[in-house]
């Protein structure tokens, strides 16, 4: 009988001591999840070399940090949808941290595969009488205990005017 209640005692501890283990790491973690999330904004697009058809681009993201503790990277992938359609897509390797209220900027390339562009360029027709271009940036920094931060922007570009002089 005293087996029994040892095995028994033994077992609540084990028990008692993975109920404790995971109540930690789900408010560890909830800690993480409390705050605000990233803001990204695209700081700037240069063209670099392709090959084929395809379009490329280095994409210049700039992630703001406004929680009080640093996020760290270890990779980072984008998906651009102009008007509703997927348009370009990049990876990057790159690593790094994003300061606790703090930002840096972060380099991705983006390709745009031949047949999207020639998808748009027949939606861009369609939307250049409204004038405006609707897009949404998803991405995600790659690293940390959660696999990673998400994050995304979205907004219209806007098209100059029919008959409009560009400056």
């Amino acid at each position: 009988m005293s087996f029994v209640r040892a095995l028994l005692s033994g077992r609540s501890t084990r028990l008692a001591a993975i109920v404790a283990l995971v109540t930690l790491t789900l408010n560890g973690c909830a800690g993480l999840f409390g705050g605000d999330p990233l803001r990204v904004n695209v700081a700037g697009i240069d063209p670099i070399e392709s090959q084929g058809l395809e379009m490329r681009f280095n994409v210049k993201l700039r992630v703001q940090n406004p929680n009080e503790a640093a996020v760290t990277y270890d990779g980072v992938s984008l998906n651009l949808e102009l008007n509703g359609k997927q348009f370009a897509s990049g990876v990057s390797d790159q690593s790094g941290t994003v300061p606790r209220f703090g930002e840096t900027v972060v380099d991705v390339p983006l390709t745009v595969p031949a047949f999207a562009a020639v998808r748009q360029a027949f939606a861009f027709a369609d939307a250049a009488q409204s004038g405006q271009i609707p897009y949404i940036l998803r991405g995600r920094l790659a690293g940390g205990l959660t696999g990673g931060t998400r994050f995304i922007d979205q907004g219209t570009l806007s098209l100059p005017a029919l008959g409009t002089a560009l400056p």
